[in-house]
Protein backbone atom coordinates (compact mmCIF):
# COMPACT_ATOMS: atom_id res chain seq x y z
CA UNK A 1 0.00 0.00 0.00
CA UNK A 2 0.81 4.07 -0.13
CA UNK A 3 -0.51 7.09 -1.15
CA UNK A 4 0.76 10.06 -3.29
CA UNK A 5 -0.32 13.41 -2.81
CA UNK A 6 0.52 15.78 -6.10
CA UNK A 7 0.06 19.31 -7.33
CA UNK A 8 0.00 19.65 -11.32
CA UNK A 9 0.78 23.10 -12.25
CA UNK A 10 2.32 22.84 -15.67
CA UNK A 11 2.13 26.97 -16.33
CA UNK A 12 3.10 28.33 -13.02
CA UNK A 13 2.55 31.91 -12.45
CA UNK A 14 6.74 32.82 -11.70
CA UNK A 15 9.81 31.02 -12.29
CA UNK A 16 9.93 30.59 -8.49
CA UNK A 17 6.71 28.46 -8.65
CA UNK A 18 6.27 24.96 -8.99
CA UNK A 19 5.41 22.83 -12.64
CA UNK A 20 5.38 19.88 -9.50
CA UNK A 21 4.83 19.51 -5.78
CA UNK A 22 4.58 15.62 -5.16
CA UNK A 23 4.63 13.67 -1.91
CA UNK A 24 4.53 10.10 -1.28
CA UNK A 25 4.70 7.29 1.15
CA UNK A 26 5.76 3.44 0.15
CA UNK A 27 4.38 1.46 2.27
CA UNK A 28 6.21 -2.17 2.85
CA UNK A 29 7.12 -5.49 4.36
CA UNK A 30 10.24 -4.34 6.48
CA UNK A 31 12.07 -7.34 5.63
CA UNK A 32 11.24 -6.80 1.69
CA UNK A 33 14.90 -6.15 0.48
CA UNK A 34 15.26 -2.89 -1.50
CA UNK A 35 17.64 -0.03 -2.22
CA UNK A 36 16.83 3.29 -0.97
CA UNK A 37 16.63 6.19 -3.50
CA UNK A 38 19.69 6.87 -5.98
CA UNK A 39 20.80 7.36 -9.82
CA UNK A 40 21.18 4.52 -11.58
CA UNK A 41 21.16 3.18 -15.34
CA UNK A 42 24.57 4.07 -17.56
CA UNK A 43 24.28 6.82 -18.03
CA UNK A 44 23.11 7.69 -14.16
CA UNK A 45 20.22 9.70 -15.68
CA UNK A 46 17.38 7.87 -13.76
CA UNK A 47 16.69 8.38 -9.95
CA UNK A 48 14.31 6.20 -7.95
CA UNK A 49 14.36 3.44 -5.40
CA UNK A 50 14.73 -0.03 -6.19
CA UNK A 51 12.59 -3.70 -5.41
CA UNK A 52 15.36 -6.32 -4.79
CA UNK A 53 13.22 -8.82 -3.95
CA UNK A 54 13.71 -12.15 -5.66
CA UNK A 55 12.02 -12.17 -9.28
CA UNK A 56 10.81 -8.21 -8.40
CA UNK A 57 14.34 -6.96 -8.88
CA UNK A 58 14.63 -3.80 -10.51
CA UNK A 59 11.27 -2.66 -9.94
CA UNK A 60 10.03 0.87 -8.03
CA UNK A 61 7.31 2.39 -6.65
CA UNK A 62 8.35 5.77 -7.37
CA UNK A 63 10.74 8.01 -9.87
CA UNK A 64 12.24 10.45 -12.37
CA UNK A 65 14.68 10.61 -15.03
CA UNK A 66 16.48 13.74 -16.33
CA UNK A 67 14.46 13.96 -20.02
CA UNK A 68 11.92 14.89 -17.48
CA UNK A 69 9.58 11.51 -17.33
CA UNK A 70 8.24 10.49 -14.18
CA UNK A 71 6.68 7.36 -12.49
CA UNK A 72 4.67 6.53 -9.53
CA UNK A 73 2.52 3.71 -8.48
CA UNK A 74 0.30 2.36 -5.62
CA UNK A 75 -1.59 -1.37 -5.11
CA UNK A 76 -5.22 -1.62 -5.32
CA UNK A 77 -6.85 -2.70 -1.95
CA UNK A 78 -8.44 -6.12 -2.93
CA UNK A 79 -8.06 -9.62 -1.76
CA UNK A 80 -4.53 -11.17 -1.35
CA UNK A 81 -2.20 -11.06 -4.77
CA UNK A 82 -2.12 -13.54 -7.14
CA UNK A 83 2.09 -14.47 -6.71
CA UNK A 84 1.96 -16.08 -10.48
CA UNK A 85 1.06 -12.39 -11.62
CA UNK A 86 4.25 -9.74 -13.21
CA UNK A 87 5.64 -7.59 -11.02
CA UNK A 88 3.77 -4.15 -10.91
CA UNK A 89 7.15 -2.29 -10.27
CA UNK A 90 8.38 -2.85 -12.87
CA UNK A 91 5.33 -0.51 -14.76
CA UNK A 92 7.72 2.02 -13.20
CA UNK A 93 11.23 1.34 -13.78
CA UNK A 94 9.94 0.41 -18.07
CA UNK A 95 8.69 3.97 -18.34
CA UNK A 96 11.96 5.41 -17.12
CA UNK A 97 13.94 3.58 -19.52
CA UNK A 98 12.00 4.57 -22.58
CA UNK A 99 13.03 7.42 -24.02
CA UNK A 100 10.52 7.17 -26.67
CA UNK A 101 7.09 6.33 -25.81
CA UNK A 102 5.27 9.32 -24.09
CA UNK A 103 3.36 9.05 -21.07
CA UNK A 104 -0.45 8.41 -22.67
CA UNK A 105 0.88 5.78 -25.29
CA UNK A 106 2.71 4.14 -22.61
CA UNK A 107 -0.45 3.68 -20.36
CA UNK A 108 -2.86 2.80 -23.22
CA UNK A 109 -0.03 0.37 -23.70
CA UNK A 110 -0.22 -1.20 -20.28
CA UNK A 111 -4.23 -0.85 -20.29
CA UNK A 112 -3.81 -3.76 -22.52
CA UNK A 113 -1.89 -5.87 -20.50
CA UNK A 114 -3.86 -4.76 -17.47
CA UNK A 115 -4.67 -8.69 -16.75
CA UNK A 116 -1.36 -9.36 -16.55
CA UNK A 117 -1.00 -8.09 -13.08
CA UNK A 118 -2.51 -7.90 -9.47
CA UNK A 119 -4.27 -4.20 -8.96
CA UNK A 120 -2.47 -1.15 -9.47
CA UNK A 121 -2.71 2.56 -10.07
CA UNK A 122 0.08 4.36 -12.09
CA UNK A 123 1.01 7.63 -12.76
CA UNK A 124 2.97 8.70 -15.59
CA UNK A 125 4.06 12.22 -16.39
CA UNK A 126 6.32 14.26 -18.90
CA UNK A 127 7.90 17.23 -18.47
CA UNK A 128 9.15 18.76 -20.93
CA UNK A 129 10.35 22.50 -22.18
CA UNK A 130 7.18 22.88 -24.92
CA UNK A 131 4.31 21.06 -22.37
CA UNK A 132 3.91 19.47 -19.19
CA UNK A 133 1.42 16.57 -19.08
CA UNK A 134 0.70 13.80 -16.65
CA UNK A 135 -1.73 11.09 -17.31
CA UNK A 136 -3.29 8.35 -15.03
CA UNK A 137 -4.30 4.65 -15.80
CA UNK A 138 -5.81 1.93 -12.39
CA UNK A 139 -6.12 -1.60 -13.57
CA UNK A 140 -9.40 -1.70 -11.38
CA UNK A 141 -11.23 1.40 -13.13
CA UNK A 142 -11.79 2.91 -16.14
CA UNK A 143 -10.68 0.64 -19.34
CA UNK A 144 -8.77 3.55 -20.75
CA UNK A 145 -5.87 6.25 -19.27
CA UNK A 146 -6.51 9.91 -18.58
CA UNK A 147 -4.98 13.12 -19.72
CA UNK A 148 -4.71 14.94 -15.68
CA UNK A 149 -6.32 18.66 -15.78
CA UNK A 150 -3.68 20.65 -13.45
CA UNK A 151 -4.97 20.49 -10.06
CA UNK A 152 -4.31 18.70 -7.03
CA UNK A 153 -4.74 15.08 -6.45
CA UNK A 154 -4.73 12.68 -3.86
CA UNK A 155 -4.15 8.38 -4.76
CA UNK A 156 -4.14 5.83 -2.53
CA UNK A 157 -5.12 2.29 -2.45
CA UNK A 158 -8.06 2.56 -4.66
CA UNK A 159 -9.11 4.51 -7.95
CA UNK A 160 -7.84 8.23 -8.08
CA UNK A 161 -9.20 11.05 -5.63
CA UNK A 162 -11.68 8.05 -3.85
CA UNK A 163 -12.49 9.48 -0.65
CA UNK A 164 -11.02 7.85 1.98
CA UNK A 165 -10.65 9.76 5.15
CA UNK A 166 -6.56 9.06 5.12
CA UNK A 167 -6.81 10.77 1.48
CA UNK A 168 -9.03 13.50 2.41
CA UNK A 169 -6.96 14.23 5.44
CA UNK A 170 -3.99 14.44 3.85
CA UNK A 171 -4.82 16.28 0.93
CA UNK A 172 -6.10 18.86 3.00
CA UNK A 173 -2.87 19.16 5.06
CA UNK A 174 -1.22 18.99 1.86
CA UNK A 175 -3.26 21.90 -0.24
CA UNK A 176 -2.51 24.40 2.78
CA UNK A 177 1.16 24.05 2.57
CA UNK A 178 1.25 23.97 -0.88
CA UNK A 179 -0.48 27.23 -1.28
CA UNK A 180 1.62 28.73 1.41
CA UNK A 181 3.93 31.40 -0.80
CA UNK A 182 5.74 32.52 2.57
CA UNK A 183 7.62 28.87 2.88
CA UNK A 184 11.40 28.18 1.33
CA UNK A 185 12.26 24.96 -0.89
CA UNK A 186 13.63 23.54 2.72
CA UNK A 187 10.98 24.46 4.64
CA UNK A 188 8.40 23.05 1.66
CA UNK A 189 10.18 20.23 1.51
CA UNK A 190 10.06 19.67 5.88
CA UNK A 191 6.43 20.71 5.77
CA UNK A 192 5.30 17.44 3.07
CA UNK A 193 7.65 15.11 5.12
CA UNK A 194 5.91 16.09 8.12
CA UNK A 195 2.42 15.19 6.37
CA UNK A 196 3.96 12.29 5.12
CA UNK A 197 4.59 11.39 9.23
CA UNK A 198 0.92 11.60 10.23
CA UNK A 199 0.40 8.23 11.64
CA UNK A 200 -3.21 9.64 13.24
CA UNK A 201 -5.41 6.46 12.41
CA UNK A 202 -8.56 7.63 10.37
CA UNK A 203 -11.18 5.03 11.75
CA UNK A 204 -13.65 4.39 11.36
CA UNK A 205 -13.96 4.41 7.45
CA UNK A 206 -16.55 2.52 5.86
CA UNK A 207 -15.48 2.97 2.49
CA UNK A 208 -11.77 1.87 2.97
CA UNK A 209 -13.33 -0.69 5.21
CA UNK A 210 -15.43 -2.10 2.70
CA UNK A 211 -12.73 -2.19 -0.32
CA UNK A 212 -10.76 -4.59 2.26
CA UNK A 213 -12.92 -6.67 3.60
CA UNK A 214 -10.75 -9.45 2.72
CA UNK A 215 -8.42 -7.84 5.76
CA UNK A 216 -8.48 -8.66 9.29
CA UNK A 217 -10.13 -5.20 10.84
CA UNK A 218 -6.83 -4.70 12.70
CA UNK A 219 -4.99 -4.61 9.47
CA UNK A 220 -7.45 -2.28 7.61
CA UNK A 221 -7.78 0.02 10.61
CA UNK A 222 -3.77 -0.01 10.43
CA UNK A 223 -4.01 1.06 7.12
CA UNK A 224 -6.15 3.87 7.78
CA UNK A 225 -3.11 6.21 8.59
CA UNK A 226 -1.15 8.21 5.64
CA UNK A 227 2.25 6.98 8.12
CA UNK A 228 1.30 3.01 8.46
CA UNK A 229 3.16 1.57 11.65
CA UNK A 230 2.94 -1.98 12.58
CA UNK A 231 4.93 -4.36 13.85
CA UNK A 232 6.21 -6.04 10.54
CA UNK A 233 4.53 -3.53 7.99
CA UNK A 234 4.43 0.32 6.99
CA UNK A 235 5.66 2.88 6.12
CA UNK A 236 9.15 2.37 4.72
CA UNK A 237 10.48 5.53 2.55
CA UNK A 238 8.79 9.06 2.65
CA UNK A 239 9.76 11.31 -0.87
CA UNK A 240 9.64 14.66 -1.73
CA UNK A 241 9.92 15.81 -5.37
CA UNK A 242 9.88 19.54 -6.81
CA UNK A 243 10.13 20.55 -10.18
CA UNK A 244 9.99 24.67 -10.48
CA UNK A 245 9.49 26.59 -13.13
CA UNK A 246 13.23 26.79 -14.54
CA UNK A 247 13.22 22.86 -14.83
CA UNK A 248 15.55 22.17 -11.11
CA UNK A 249 14.54 19.09 -9.81
CA UNK A 250 14.49 18.47 -5.91
CA UNK A 251 14.19 15.11 -4.77
CA UNK A 252 14.45 14.07 -1.05
CA UNK A 253 13.87 10.69 0.51
CA UNK A 254 13.61 9.53 4.05
CA UNK A 255 14.16 6.26 4.36
CA UNK A 256 14.01 3.68 7.00
CA UNK A 257 17.02 1.78 8.56
CA UNK A 258 17.40 -1.20 9.88
CA UNK A 259 13.62 -2.31 9.83
CA UNK A 260 13.64 0.22 12.92
CA UNK A 261 10.83 2.53 12.92
CA UNK A 262 12.73 4.87 15.16
CA UNK A 263 15.79 4.99 12.48
CA UNK A 264 15.39 6.67 9.38
CA UNK A 265 18.39 8.36 7.03
CA UNK A 266 17.40 11.56 4.61
CA UNK A 267 18.96 12.05 1.73
CA UNK A 268 18.32 14.83 -1.06
CA UNK A 269 19.22 15.02 -4.63
CA UNK A 270 19.25 18.18 -7.08
CA UNK A 271 19.50 18.62 -10.79
CA UNK A 272 18.48 20.46 -13.96
CA UNK A 273 16.12 18.33 -16.62
CA UNK A 274 17.56 17.79 -19.82
CA UNK A 275 14.80 19.34 -22.00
Amino acid sequence: MCIIFFKFDPRPASKNAYRLILAANRDEFYHRPSKAADFWGANSEILSGLDLECGKEGGSWLGINKWGKLAGITNFMEGPPNPDLQGRGSLVSNYLIDKDQDSYSYLKKVSAEGLLYNGFNLITAEFKAKQDIMCYYGNRGSPEPIHLNPGIYGLSNSILETPWKKLLQGKHHFTNVVNDQSLSRDGLVQELLSILSNEELNTPDPLQETQGEAYPKAVVQALSAVCVCSPDYGTRAKTVILIDGESNVTFTERTMLDCDTSKWKTSSFQFKLQV
